[in-house]
């Protein structure tokens, strides 16, 4: 088991690239089995979810191999439409195949999804939706058994905006005969990335980024290179950092319009941010304030994946405020290792009251998720004396070598091995 040691109180200046989206990436991980050739990912980002992700498409028969920074797929060689739990528990993601492996195959088995324990996320969604399109679904023995063979371009409304079932009906419909509608569908920057890799394989689909996404059926898909879009969520972690602690930080390799909700927020707290095309800067050399009231919504909302994030900046920041988490009941997991480190919070369902104190105290922690654990590496970044963060093997599904960019902008933290 790995920890990261963190020595708090050092400002942050300097200047860091943003990594390649690791929730872009997965699902275009997902879409690469369903093309007739070779896929090329450049710059890819090897955030363990994306080596589990790349695990099951080698258990699929593909073949992969890393040149560099990019990633080659050998895609026409796939040939099982089954994933085992082995490759599932890992990551949620999985779930993602269903579509892909529905139009190269006309089957799917695949055993229930993992990830972070952070509400009960049902798949009910990606169901009700491939059921929409003719696909005969059993779920028995912990697995979704779909036969496609009888599947049917058609119309999708979607209960809720829910990304990954989005995703999920995009990828089935791109080989459907005829045109595929999908309603009320999510509108997050990484649907339109995946949108572009599937167009860039010669799919036609339209519409990503709007509440409609229309497909074309085509008849294959071609060898493509294609470059993820940058991590929205690891760029907004970073300017959050620097507003914990202070100090003047150049983020490239990013879209600004992609953290806009949070770049507001931000100001409010006293931060000086100036954008461009592919450039954040952000300043700040004082206490932050407090932001009144910070509530989670789908894109263009503020993100539930920067809640966590936002939460630790509030427990230091000058007043009072008010989270409410509307998208998982349980993403407050964090609450309890941030109490231990001094933070003044109480919780009431799903809503978080924040005093801000003006500073945390170093403790032992254990990371309880993904976006929890790097709000507590931000924590520790600031807290007086040294901060144990444990179990960060659930950082590193979606932060690559984050000590080597926090180390880069000065801050004091190591990955350390726990006996």
């Amino acid at each position: 088991m790995e920890s990261f040691y963190i020595k708090g109180g050092k400002k942050l200046n300097g200047e860091v690239e943003v990594s390649t989206s690791k929730n872009a990436l997965l699902p275009i991980l997902a879409g690469s089995i369903m093309c007739n050739g070779t896929v090329v990912l450049k710059n890819c980002s090897f955030y363990s979810d994306v080596n589990n992700m790349i695990s099951i498409l080698n258990s699929l028969g593909a073949g992969t191999k890393i040149e560099n920074r990019d990633l080659i797929i050998q895609s026409d060689l796939a040939s099982s439409y089954y994933i085992n739990e082995e490759f599932t528990k890992k990551v949620r993601s999985s779930i993602f195949m269903l579509g892909p492996l529905l139009s190269r195959f006309k089957m799917a088995k695949v055993a229930y999804p993992g990830g972070c324990n952070i509400g009960t996320r049902p798949i009910d969604l990606h169901i009700k939706g491939l059921k929409a399109l003719n696909v005969k679904i059993e779920e028995k023995h912990g697995y979704i058994y779909c036969d496609g063979r009888n599947m049917k371009a058609g119309i999708v409304h979607l209960d809720f905006p829910s990304v990954g079932a989005t995703e999920n009906l995009m990828m089935a419909s791109v080989f459907l005969n005829g045109t595929t509608t999908i309603y009320n569908a999510a509108k997050e920057p990484e649907i339109k990335d995946l949108q572009n890799f599937l167009n860039a394989m010669g799919a036609k689909v339209y519409g990503a980024g709007t509440g409609t996404i229309t497909v074309f059926g085509v008849d294959k898909l071609t060898s493509a290179e294609y470059c993820a879009i940058p991590d929205r969520i690891v760029a907004g972690t970073y300017l959050i950092a620097t507003c914990m602690v202070g100090g003047n930080v150049k983020l490239t390799n990013c879209v600004a319009e992609h953290n806009m909700a949070l770049i507001l927020k931000l100001k409010q707290a006293g931060a000086k941010i100036k954008t461009s095309k592919n450039n954040i800067e952000i300043k700040i050399s004082k206490r932050p304030k407090s932001i009144s009231k910070i509530e989670t919504q789908p894109y263009p909302g503020f993100p539930t994946d920067l809640q966590s994030q936002i939460l630790t900046l509030q427990t230091i920041s000058d007043g009072t405020s008010v989270i409410i988490e509307n998208l998982f009941e349980t993403r407050f997991k964090i609450f309890t290792e941030l109490k231990k480190m001094g933070a003044d919070i109480s919780l009431h369902d799903r809503m978080a009251i924040v005093n801000g104190v003006e500073m945390l105290s170093g403790a032992n922690v254990v990371a309880p998720d993904l976006r929890g654990g790097v709000g507590l590496v931000i924590a520790g970044l600031q807290a007086d004396g040294y901060t144990t963060v444990n179990d960060i093997y659930h950082i590193d599904r979606g932060y690559y070598c984050l000590e080597d960019d926090l180390q880069k902008l000065g801050a004091e933290i190591k990955r350390i091995k726990q006996n």
